[in-house]
């Protein structure tokens, strides 16, 4: 893939907020001693979104988070927020990071089905790279092991509507973003998990 074809993967956003002192203080801290390799880097953003920055609805935490930065104020954030602050981390140090979504089974039995945030990061050695900084608990082990995912959850034990979606985003789905601003509690959030309709290839 060539450079411009990365670059909406660097870029700032309202949400991708990386430009911001706190991320960039943030960002340079992780960086350190890592001889500016991009995979040790990303390791380390990877790591630190997902221990220190705790899930909205395991730790049942508020404020609603969704732009980087509030994720970054708060510590806390769901799925979805936890992968718009890992993007600004990685974009912030120079690394391409994209937004990545699975449709799982909300209670792991079929229907009701919601989206789950992730990440994608290009590493020169790999390209990209799927990352899942949900935040670990038990029955969910994520790591970063390039060129092998780790992620959170493994699609099809919920459902024959589960699915990875291919996709890699430069902005999160518009449909994730209405509810996380739009929610006052976590509470609400949960009982409005963003969903997309699956389609059928012919």
């Amino acid at each position: 893939m060539e450079n411009e074809d990365l670059q909406p993967f660097l870029a700032a956003s309202r949400i991708i907020d990386w430009q911001t002192p706190a991320i960039l203080q943030l960002a340079r801290s992780l960086a350190h001693d890592t001889d500016g390799d991009d995979e040790a880097i990303a390791r380390a953003c990877f790591a630190w979104v997902r221990d220190e920055v705790r899930h909205s609805w395991d730790h049942r935490q508020g404020p609603v988070t969704c732009v980087a930065s509030e994720v970054l104020a708060h510590r806390t954030g769901y799925c979805y927020a936890k992968s718009h602050l890992l993007a600004a981390l990685l974009r912030a140090n120079g690394i391409p990071a994209g937004l990545c979504y699975q449709r799982l089974s909300v209670n792991d039995d079929g229907a009701p089905y919601c989206l789950h945030g992730l990440n994608a990061v290009y590493l020169k050695r790999h390209g990209w790279y799927r990352i899942d900084a949900r935040g670990n608990k038990p029955g969910v082990d994520a790591r970063f092991t390039p060129p092998v995912e780790r992620l959170a959850f493994v699609v099809g034990s919920g459902g024959t509507d589960e699915a990875d979606l291919p996709e890699i985003w430069a902005e999160p789905s518009l449909s994730v973003v209405e509810v996380l601003e739009s929610c006052d509690t976590v509470e609400e959030v949960i009982l409005r998990l963003p969903d997309i309709a699956l389609v059928d290839v012919p």
